[in-house]
């Protein structure tokens, strides 16, 4: 088992893409990775998301808030998904604070040790702190061109781009090559 001994957490919310992170909550643990859902809780125990195309729900119990720098620390890697997830998780009470995963995915980049992993729209959740992805070269659906762009990161055209520790995927439908790649990546570590 190639992962074994590493956490992987992929940030959540409703909306997800199903086929993705029905994927990834098998392809990861088949190599022995430890496989965490985050969420923002909000004060619950547990929040049950419902997915984009066929309504599956799925129980979240685990919270990026208040998350301690040694356990952020603890994982190899952190995935922003596909879907509407990073929309809904920019959600913020106070539009003059930062959205609380914004503020976690900016202490995860300070972690050149974790794996960064974004595919698709999961972009949308950096757009209010650019200056980490500023320079960066990635790749993003198509309708994210833009908000690349403005973004001032580097955009390459091809479906999986690895930049140091941050790999991007096109869409959730590249899940596999995505998931293949942070495979690789973590193995060699």
């Amino acid at each position: 088992m190639k992962l074994e001994g590493k956490r992987i957490g992929i940030l959540f919310e409703g909306d997800y893409y199903e086929n993705e992170i029905f994927y990834y909550m098998l392809r990861f643990p088949e190599e022995g990775a430890d496989l965490h859902l985050l969420t923002r809780l909000w004060g619950q125990e547990k929040i049950t998301f419902y997915g984009h195309e066929y309504q599956v729900p799925f129980d979240c119990n685990e919270s990026f808030e208040n998350m301690d720098d040694n356990t952020l620390k603890s994982y190899s890697a952190i995935i922003i998904p596909a879907g509407m997830v990073a929309d809904r998780l920019r959600y913020t009470e106070d539009i003059n604070k930062l959205p609380p995963a914004c503020e976690f995915i900016k202490r995860a980049f300070a972690q050149k040790s974790i794996i960064k992993g974004i595919i698709c729209h999961g972009m949308w959740l950096l757009s209010p702190v650019p200056e980490i992805i500023k320079g960066r070269k990635v790749v993003v659906h198509n309708n994210l061109l833009g908000d690349c762009k403005n973004m001032g990161a580097d955009y390459i055209d091809e479906d999986i781009v690895v930049d140091d520790d941050l790999v991007t995927a096109r869409t959730g439908g590249h899940c596999n090559l995505f998931a293949k790649k942070i495979i690789e990546i973590l193995s060699e570590k």
